[in-house]
């Protein structure tokens, strides 16, 4: 049997006021954090954005219609981009996501690489996206005013070596054999040279190349994208005071 949030969010997408927020095929997501009393090993963790207090955080996935279709609790210093597919895949409800949505910290060159694999448009928020670089097919050559912003070029014999690597880890994937987060956090440790990690890292490039290049010619991407995480951030109150207390 489904779980019951499931249902409940299959019965909210179907009433007729939530049709008029959205048509489900849309959705984004990003993490809340919620600090937590007490002392102990939590303390020896640093994060960038809350220091070292304890905590947790809760990475939350919403469709266009505000239906939150899938939670996870993550520790607070761990990266969003790993669970991002999770939500996406696992969610057993009967939404059929095309498009998503995060900020910066959902962002990897890993992801942009298996989305297209399930059938997702990816389209993130980033940060300071003028320092990102763009990478070309050998032979290619960029016009003048984007040629600054050219980084390299994509190795596609790699790609073309690993082709079957890659297509086993989607199957894997969808399959469920192992999770999205878990593999994604497995090649994101993977020394540099590890023949997977950069096949799939070369996608991705190809994939956030695109997408830049859309993003900055597009109105209509840049406002629907900054609408779905308006959305997701919109219906969470910021937490004040402690989670709990560990005494």
């Amino acid at each position: 049997m489904r779980p019951l949030f499931a249902r409940l969010i299959d019965f909210h997408r179907a009433l007729p006021l939530a049709q008029l927020w959205g048509t489900g095929a849309t959705s984004s997501s990003d993490g809340q954090y919620y600090r937590a009393g007490g002392h102990g090993e939590a303390l020896g963790d640093i994060n960038a954005r809350h220091g070292n207090e304890p905590g947790v955080a809760f990475y939350t996935h919403i469709s266009d219609q505000f239906g939150p279709y899938y939670t996870k609790a993550i520790a607070a210093t761990a990266s969003e981009a790993p669970h991002v597919l999770d939500g996406l895949l696992y969610h057993q409800t009967g939404l059929r996501i095309e498009e998503h949505y995060t900020d910066t910290g959902g962002v990897t060159d890993h992801v942009f690489g298996l989305c297209p694999l399930f059938g997702f448009r990816f389209a993130p928020r980033i940060r300071d996206l003028k320092d990102r670089r763009l990478y070309l097919f050998a032979g290619q050559d960029a016009p003048p005013i984007l040629a600054p912003l050219v980084g390299g070029r994509i190795d596609q014999d790699h790609i073309a070596a690993h082709w079957d690597d890659v297509l086993r880890l989607g199957a894997s994937i969808r399959a469920g054999t192992v999770t999205a987060s878990a593999m994604l956090k497995k090649l994101s440790a993977y020394p540099r040279q590890n023949g997977l990690a950069v096949a799939l890292r070369e996608l991705g490039r190809i994939e956030r190349t695109l997408f830049t290049l859309e993003w900055l010619k597009s109105m209509d991407l840049r406002r629907r994208a900054n609408a779905g995480l308006n959305k997701c951030e919109a219906r969470r109150p910021r937490p004040r005071g402690l989670l709990l207390s560990a005494g």
